[in-house]
């Protein structure tokens, strides 16, 4: 089948249910680099049951919705990347570093003691659980951390520089996405938000790192930036420190937010070949936008961006959103999607 106009998707999370997760103590701190088990209400004998019977929720709200691409929601993380970021040899989180978040606070993050290797797939077990919950003919999506984030999220014990650490880093990412894409991924999305973050460093190496990571990848690949969780970072500038860069990556799409921030897209105009995952909802708004609202913000890439190289998606993960915020949201979504199909000339598929 092939896929439709203007598909929508996640960017990667969806609201943990409150009996799985402490949500008020999720949303007083930054996301954790390091495990943070404590956030978890369930028993650990009946975690991962747990984190699985929440993870069908939001994949069936997600195909309830109507959305094109589906994703596991990150259900089982405690975060975008310390999941993985902790299950990799050459890495000592008993005993943690500390390095800054991006608002210039530390954090305990994972102290690098030795080099960096991926010691077994993380995350292949999560991804048969999204196909086989998602059903056939749907695409779905996973979701990595990206070297450049996690080498700016670790404290660095062992390599001779930043840049160093990260395309150790980048060797572990690369190994993963191989084994994901082998085993059914339709994308495999590298989340990059330090990018925006550390520009003058991702200027240096950033886009280096990324290709590394992804040199010889034969299926779809994106790369996330955004201006971080606007449950947390409220105010957005006017534009990324960091995109047109992206032009250089080999990835096949670039995930940017314009919801919240309403982004000048004329930027996209670098990016020329790339598909852009567009954000077009507001994260830091729990209001449910009309499809109407979603329409004008698509229509500001459209100047720029040809249709057929769009998905619609929420401006980055909507984890801190009260669920039935989020699904409203995703609702939205589609029908914006079919508004704009139909301004198309695209036949209303039944």
């Amino acid at each position: 089948m092939p896929s439709p106009l203007f598909p929508t998707s996640l960017v990667g999370s969806y609201p943990q249910p409150d009996w799985l997760i402490d949500r008020a103590r999720l949303a007083g701190r930054f996301p954790p680099r390091v495990r943070a088990r404590e956030l978890w209400r369930v028993d650990p004998e009946y975690l991962e049951q747990a984190q699985r019977d929440a993870t069908r929720l939001a994949i069936a709200d997600q195909v309830e919705a109507g959305l094109d691409i589906i994703t596991d929601g990150e259900i089982a993380r405690e975060s975008y990347s310390n999941a993985f970021a902790t299950a990799l040899d050459g890495v000592d989180i008993d005993n943690p570093g500390t390095a800054l978040d991006r608002s210039g606070h530390p954090n305990p993050v994972p102290r690098i003691v030795g080099p960096i290797s991926r010691r077994h797939p993380v995350g292949l077990a999560a991804l048969a659980f999204l196909r086989a919950q998602a059903g056939p003919g749907k695409t779905v999506k996973v979701t990595v951390p990206g070297p450049f984030t996690m080498a700016q999220q670790a404290q660095n014990d062992f390599y001779p520089s930043v840049e160093a650490a990260a395309y150790g880093y980048a060797e572990a990412v690369r190994d993963e996405i191989i084994d994901l894409l082998a085993a059914g991924a339709g994308i495999v999305q590298v989340d990059e938000p330090y990018l925006q973050a550390r520009p003058e460093a991702a200027r240096e190496f950033g886009v280096g790192v990324l290709n590394a990571a992804l040199d010889g990848i034969a299926g779809r690949t994106a790369v996330h930036l955004c201006f971080g969780y606007a449950a947390i970072i409220h105010e957005r500038p006017s534009g990324y420190s960091f995109l047109p860069e992206l032009a250089d990556c080999v990835c096949d799409q670039v995930s940017i937010e314009t919801g919240q921030s309403g982004l000048d897209c004329e930027i996209l105009t670098h990016l020329d070949g790339k598909t852009i995952i567009l954000g077009v909802l507001n994260l830091g708004d729990e209001t449910v936008e009309n499809p109407a609202e979603i329409v004008a913000r698509a229509r500001r890439a459209l100047k720029y961006v040809p249709a057929e190289r769009i998905v619609l998606a929420p401006d980055c993960g909507m984890k801190y959103l009260p669920r039935d915020a989020a699904f409203g949201k995703l609702v939205s979504l589609r029908m914006a999607a079919a508004l704009l199909r139909a301004e198309a000339g695209v036949p209303t598929v039944s």
